[in-house]
């Protein structure tokens, strides 16, 4: 029996209609997700990291291949799976608590939980005293936290993050890398992040994969034998870190 949260990635491929041809953006994407796994996605800009995490969520049906969750494929969107943008896109005329609780407004719970889930997850983030308020009365963090309560409060199976942390200052984002390692490790759900950020992904996946574009591909897994909590000061984590970067082709673009 496949166990709850598996992924599974075969021979995806996508391509859009640009001015009357198929313009390939993603070729032949066959992965193994586990239960429970943390995965980190990287690649320079245009690779397909973004158009992949479409797919998997289900917001995009027009594509070659299969991609199976718990052994069945995916149809649309799904509480199943979650997803956190850049972006935290909470709207500003509702409460912290009144957008967290957006993503229960179509499941089946009776009031009793949803209010019980809600509160769990704004003490999971580490926001309980922030209820009632508004978005802009928020930092930029304490956003992203309320926008990575809102993706599992569902309780979903898999969790995307689409460079959740992108926009946030360094100090902030790795304080907030942190939390994440945090939340992952208390409640075990997948995990599949898509970043720019070598040294973001090193310090949060089990593993690495390295996509390169035109078409975008998977062209490098990098298992990460590091014990957690990791240090970014280490040789090893530095080794692994820069041998990343080239494989993406970071140090070849340097010295062009």
């Amino acid at each position: 029996m496949t166990e709850r949260g598996s992924l599974r990635l075969r021979r995806v491929g996508k391509q859009y209609p640009v001015k009357g041809q198929a313009l390939e953006v993603l070729r032949d994407i066959t992965l193994d997700v586990e239960a429970g796994s943390f995965i980190s996605i990287v690649g320079a800009s245009g690779c397909g990291k973004s158009t992949l995490l479409r797919l998997i969520i289900g917001l995009d049906a027009d594509f070659d291949g299969q991609i199976l969750l718990d052994g069945e494929a995916i149809h649309g969107t799904s509480l199943r799976r979650g997803i956190v943008f850049q972006d935290h896109r909470l709207l500003p005329w509702l409460t912290l608590w009144e957008n967290i609780g957006l993503s229960l407004e179509n499941v089946s719970w009776p009031h009793s939980r949803k209010r019980d889930a809600i509160r769990h997850h704004i003490e999971l983030v580490g926001l309980t005293g922030f209820e009632q308020a508004f978005p802009y009365q928020l930092s930029g963090g304490m956003a992203q936290r309320a926008a990575i309560a809102r993706g599992l409060v569902s309780e979903p199976e898999i969790l995307l993050l689409d460079e959740p942390l992108g926009a946030l200052d360094a100090l902030t984002r790795i304080r907030l890398q942190d939390e994440l390692l945090q939340i992952w490790q208390r409640r075990r759900v997948t995990m599949v992040l898509v970043t720019h950020d070598v040294e973001e992904a090193v310090y949060l996946g089990d593993r690495v994969l390295v996509m390169q574009p035109h078409p975008g591909r998977i062209t490098r897994e990098v298992a990460l034998d590091l014990p957690r909590p990791r240090d970014r000061a280490s040789p090893r984590f530095t080794e692994l870190r820069q041998q990343i970067l080239h494989d993406m082709g970071a140090f070849s673009a340097l010295a062009a």
